[in-house]
């Protein structure tokens, strides 16, 4: 069940099944007080989100495409598409500087089927988990770094499931120096890559054991069940799924939480820049260069900046499980202003129960962007 969780976003049929034609918000349309998110251009199974200048939005959709949404202040905003990588699913973007856009491609299948192209060549059908560069004029993507050759060598010391190799970049942040930020969900990582495809490992995630959640539904043998009872302890991997800069210059790392997707359990961690093989321990969190921001969050896919805190996008508040079970009411996720009032933490959500299934969130400002759902007919959304 854990390896659902980690290919979050790779086609998984019972997620798209249970995601696909979800509507974009819950008070879908144009008007409405503040706190209803509008939608500002229709899209298909968004993920990526990169708010690059005032009312322009950098996007991807289902299929691997990325494009720039240009909001004008009469009439439907402009969608100037700029390339595709190759990935069924919606890559993560982030513009780097000098006006490089990065592309983060997950894992496309079984790691014995997934090939990658040739380094600083242009993308090919079919590729690994992958860091992608483009540039203005440029005819398409080119690779900068192989993710899964390298976590193939860099194993995970918290694999649960006997697949330390395994390898699915998820979120991605650049840096000011030009190297960028990788949070791999899958090798329980976060990795930095280097202009020329050097990567190393910034920290480790360890393990939570947290205890199965009531309300799960009954799974038949060959179906991986039965499901453990409810109430009882397992040990659930991070899953780290997004990575941002916070104001104060630290790194801060967003969890989605492994099986069973108990709601509540998912961490905001901060960690030291520069900082090499630390390790986020959920038992000694207090202590080293990776400690715990936030706690008390569910199924994190993708965390932002802003002047007063983190803001941390939350795929279902039920959990991504009861999500992929098609359980009613799960399609429901939220958005959180997280912050810090000395040593306590506050959470606050914005438009709640507004957003259904969100892919992707960016602030710049006073701007937020979210994308979603994640599967099927989705927006970018403006949201106040």
């Amino acid at each position: 069940m854990n390896r659902t969780a980690v290919r979050i976003g790779t086609g998984v049929a019972a997620l798209a099944l249970a995601t696909a034609g979800a509507p974009a918000l819950a008070g879908h349309g144009h008007g409405g007080n503040g706190a209803t998110p509008q939608t500002i251009t229709e899209l298909d199974g968004p993920r990526g989100v990169d708010i690059v200048g005032r009312g322009k939005t950098l996007v991807t959709e289902t299929g691997g495409a990325f494009s720039l949404v240009i909001e004008r202040k009469r009439g439907p905003a402009k969608v100037i598409e700029l390339g595709t990588v190759p990935s069924g699913i919606p890559p993560a973007i982030a513009q780097g500087r000098h006006g490089t856009i990065y592309l983060l491609v997950g894992a496309a299948g079984p790691p014995e089927e997934e090939t990658v192209p040739e380094l600083g060549t242009d993308a090919e059908p079919a590729a690994s988990p992958t860091l992608y560069k483009w540039r203005w004029g440029w005819s398409a993507p080119r690779p900068v770094a192989d993710i899964g050759a390298y976590q193939a060598r860099d194993l995970d010391p918290y694999d649960q499931e006997g697949h330390p190799e395994e390898s699915n970049p998820f979120g991605l942040a650049a840096l000011k120096d030009g190297t960028v930020l990788v949070a791999d969900a899958a090798g329980n990582d976060l990795l930095r890559v280097w202009p020329g495809g050097r990567i190393k490992t910034v920290a480790r995630f360890t393990p939570r054991v947290v205890e199965t959640p009531e309300g799960l539904p009954e799974v038949p043998p060959e179906e991986g069940g039965p499901l453990p009872p409810a109430g009882t302890p397992i040990p659930a991997e991070s899953v780290p799924t997004s990575v941002t800069v916070g104001k104060d210059g630290y790194w801060y790392v967003g969890e989605l939480r492994g099986f069973p997707a108990t709601p509540g359990t998912s961490q905001i961690w901060r960690i030291k820049p520069g900082s090499t093989d630390a390790v986020c321990d959920s038992e000694r969190w207090w202590r080293g260069r990776c400690t715990r921001y936030a706690d008390g969050l569910t199924s994190i896919t993708d965390l932002a900046t802003g002047s007063r805190g983190i803001y941390a996008l939350s795929l279902s508040k039920a959990g991504w499980l009861p999500l992929e079970f098609g359980a009613p009411g799960a399609e429901v996720g939220g958005l959180y202003l997280v912050g810090k009032r000395g040593h306590r933490t506050w959470t606050r959500e914005i438009a709640p129960d507004q957003l259904m299934i969100p892919g992707g969130v960016d602030v710049r400002g006073h701007q937020i962007r979210v994308v979603g759902p994640l599967f099927g007919p989705g927006a970018l959304l403006r949201v106040r």
